[in-house]
């Protein structure tokens, strides 16, 4: 099973990234991708710039990765309750490229914060806008106070309540 994973952030320290990355090193036997959205910057979206530019090779080349993977799994960073300008901006031009991004892909979405929130609001924006771009969500989980519940050298959940709600959600995908 191919498993695309990524943090939907451009943060270099990504907390939403070591999150997507332990979940995706749950699964046995699998091949994983972990994507960095960084290396799939554009200008920012408008249809002034979409006349401009077309379709961009790098809109195209993400959309390219959706479609060679099994499944995904995304750990989404919360800017003001809602996604980052980062991914909104990926997203927003892969969807020009193939309005249905998520391919009938079954998904894991995730998020994380320092918070108590866990950045739960743009999780369940994540989560109810999935199927209008044909995303198969398959489980969920929203990782409070990262910081008490992840060690970070370790790179593990170190929360057992926690580690085993993602272990189920991530098993969700085979």
């Amino acid at each position: 099973m191919r498993i695309l994973t990524f943090a939907a952030t451009s943060s270099s320290k990504s907390i939403n990234k070591q999150l997507a990355s332990y979940a995706a090193s749950q699964l046995d036997n699998a091949d994983i991708e972990i994507l960095d959205i960084n290396d799939y910057e554009l200008p920012l979206f408008s249809e002034d710039k979409e006349l401009e530019l077309g379709q961009p090779y790098l809109a195209k080349k993400f959309i390219d990765k959706i479609a060679t993977s099994d499944a995904l799994i995304i750990a989404f960073a919360e800017h003001n309750g809602s996604y980052t300008a980062a991914y909104k901006n990926i997203f927003d031009w892969a969807s020009r490229v193939n309005p249905k991004v998520f391919q009938n892909k079954p998904v894991v979405m995730l998020a994380t914060s320092p918070g108590p929130g866990g950045a739960s609001s743009v999780l369940a924006t994540a989560i109810s806008s999935a199927p209008f771009f044909d995303g198969v969500v398959k489980g969920s989980l929203s990782v409070p106070d990262f910081y008490e519940n992840f060690d970070s050298e370790q790179g593990k959940i170190i929360n057992d309540e926690i580690n085993e709600r993602l272990i189920t959600a991530v098993n969700n995908l085979i």
